[in-house]
């Protein structure tokens, strides 16, 4: 069993924290702080939920199956 975040949401959650640290530094108030360790307490279970159960995502097709140089257009550019 792997347990952790993929490299993209642990990058999430760092950013998360280091904005909550500053955040921090700059409010003195007790509530802030019980607050932002209790988001990212929350964030970081949503998070492992997801990696866990990760939700399908449908990725359309953007290219196409063959790639070829072959003119498409009768017209002769000089």
């Amino acid at each position: 069993m792997v347990l952790g975040l993929p490299i993209s949401l642990f990058a999430l959650q760092m950013v998360s924290v280091i904005g909550s640290l500053l955040i921090i530094i700059f409010s003195f108030h007790f509530g802030v702080i019980v607050g932002l360790l209790l988001f990212n307490v929350l964030l970081y279970g949503a998070l492992g939920q997801w990696v866990k159960n990760p939700f399908p995502v449908k990725v359309k097709n953007t290219f196409p199956s063959t790639i070829s140089n072959k003119r498409l257009s009768p017209l002769n550019h000089a």
